[in-house]
């Protein structure tokens, strides 16, 4: 998708916007299923329309219900959230307190 950033005019990928996708729950965030972690035992993938509010890595960054599909909409949805656009996403930051230095130790990054 093209967009005019000042008078220059650029290609945003496609990933900033929503997207109807795979995804389960998994501690109030919408998660990608993959052999990284998931789903488990009893977690339901569905398909919705998300979108990624921080591009990252899948198996540590989820999702939010969005129909953002342009620029104009995601600057409208983010002024209108009480959350910062990483602040609702970072999985690892919801399983434990260290699950990013533990990941570094293991060689993950």
């Amino acid at each position: 998708m093209w967009q005019y950033i000042g008078r220059e005019k650029i290609e945003l990928p496609a990933i900033y916007y929503a997207h109807e996708r795979e995804v389960f729950a998994r501690n109030g965030m919408w998660l990608a299923p993959g052999e990284w972690g998931g789903p488990k035992e009893g977690e339901r993938v569905e398909k919705r329309l998300v979108r990624y509010r921080t591009v990252g890595d899948m198996s540590c960054t989820g999702a939010v219900d969005s129909d953002a599909a342009d620029n104009d909409a995601v600057i409208a949805e983010i002024a209108a959230s009480r959350l910062t656009e990483r602040g609702a996403t970072r999985a690892d930051d919801k399983m434990s307190e260290a699950a990013m230095e533990d990941r570094k130790r293991e060689g993950y990054f």
